[in-house]
């Protein structure tokens, strides 16, 4: 990509003071540095989120990783080579059927997705609101349940009714996790289809009976699968520039949007529902955040933006072959809400000391473990991009300074471009330590 001959100006807030916790709600357990982006072009921001840097609005904060309560790690997704989970082909579908026949949803737990929440929340003192109480008949033998008492007692033993008033119908079994009840739904479906195999064995061709399983759909075709004629609701996508710090370009190797902030409408037969705001930058699709019509919670809008960003991730990618990956923002395992951006396969996390990209499979063992974790698994191994960008960073003085640079535009004149840049790397040199934009 052609440099930009815009300029950052950046100016740093500080990080040495703790606030509140927005997930833990720990009063003063929160770290990050921080600081006001009044311009910044597009690589500056790549180059910044790419060492754990964030921004909502124009403010850009970085966690600090070793000291704060909840340790956020970026993550990222290939797009590319992403393939929509099952949970997730059920909300395209579910999109689908209601364009279709206009059915909405009543909540979001008919959403799949929200089973994994309900997981993820289970070994914690979890609101009621997120728990899911699932009952399933299975046909067969039932198994003696096993009790602390002397006696036991199987599923097919009757009771009596209970009288009113008294509570829970014990004659009812006990919640179970939606986790536990998909298992016995697949250990019984397994079961049903050996017997039937055996069964049957003998009537079945050789050749159907070896015939691979049809090739899994992309996540294009999914969205794309065609509607009939007379659906009840037409679901729409504008795409136009927002207020924010970064500066948008256009370069002839970039994408025909060009670079930039953008918001995207979901618009429903006319009618906005929801709105995603984006980055798009020289390497990634940068998810900020999305907000939507409460009425249609019921659609897991969330989920289902996100798949659409990720397919736009991968239009980009065919005109500009370095932007390939769909940026989620942080990934926070200590808190469950949190987890499910790890459901997007494959993704990797941002080693929070050496800046190294590593498979999200390799770094879930170690935060079972602890909640700050080093990723890169070699002992010696450092920032070793940290001497190389030494030299950058005078380059970057002079593109990354604080608002002195207007300050020294008054001092200069216009005119007198090459003494304003001289005045502005003077300055920027002497803030370089407390911008920290290239140390952990």
């Amino acid at each position: 990509m052609a440099a930009s001959s815009t300029y950052s100006i950046v100016e740093y807030f500080g990080g040495e003071d703790g606030y509140k916790c927005g997930y833990c709600k720990n009063e003063n357990g929160n770290f990050s540095h921080g600081m006001w982006s009044h311009a910044l072009t597009v690589q500056d921001y790549q180059d910044l989120i790419d060492r754990g840097w964030r921004r909502s609005g124009k403010y850009i904060y970085k966690p600090i990783m070793n000291q704060t309560c909840c340790p956020q790690y970026t993550i990222r997704c290939d797009s590319t080579n992403f393939q929509p989970s099952k949970p997730q082909k059920k909300i395209l579908k579910k999109m689908s059927k209601y364009l279709c026949k206009g059915e909405l949803p009543k909540s979001p737990s008919d959403g799949e997705l929200m089973d994994s929440l309900c997981e993820d929340a289970g070994s914690c003192d979890a609101p009621a609101t997120c728990r899911s109480e699932v009952s399933v008949s299975v046909e067969g033998p039932v198994e003696t349940v096993k009790s602390a008492g002397p006696e036991k007692k199987t599923g097919r033993e009757q009771t009596a009714p209970p009288k009113p008033g008294l509570g829970a119908d014990p004659s009812r079994p006990p919640c179970r996790k939606a986790k536990e009840v998909r298992k016995e739904r697949k250990l019984q479906k397994e079961l049903q289809k050996q017997s039937g195999r055996e069964a049957g064995s003998a009537s079945i061709p050789q050749t159907e009976a070896a015939r691979p399983p049809p090739p899994s759909k992309t996540i294009e075709e999914l969205i794309a699968e065609s509607l009939p004629a007379d659906a009840v609701y037409k679901l729409e996508f504008r795409r136009f520039l927002c207020d924010s710090p970064l500066e948008p370009e256009n370069p002839s190797d970039g994408p025909d949007c060009g670079y930039g902030s953008f918001h995207q409408q979901y618009c429903l037969n006319g009618k906005i529902i929801a709105v995603g705001v984006i980055d798009i930058l020289p390497a990634c699709v940068s998810s900020v955040y999305l907000y939507y019509d409460p009425d249609y919670s019921g659609m897991c809008l969330g989920v289902y933006s996100a798949l659409r960003e990720l397919a736009f991730t991968r239009q980009l990618h065919e005109k500009a072959p370095r932007l390939r990956y769909y940026y989620m923002g942080f990934y926070i395992h200590s808190c469950p809400k949190m987890r499910y951006k790890g459901q997007y396969r494959p993704s990797d996390l941002l080693c929070p000391e050496t800046y190294v990209w590593v498979p999200i499979e390799r770094c879930l063992p170690k935060l079972d473990l602890t909640r700050y974790s080093r990723f890169n698994e070699t002992p010696e191994a450092v920032d070793v991009s940290r001497v190389k960008e030494l030299g950058k960073v005078l380059v970057l003085h002079k593109r990354t300074v604080m608002p002195y640079l207007l300050y020294a535009r008054k001092r200069t004149g216009p005119s007198d471009e090459e003494t304003v840049l001289q005045y502005a790397g003077l300055v920027g040199q002497q803030c370089a330590e407390r911008m920290l934009l290239y140390r952990a």
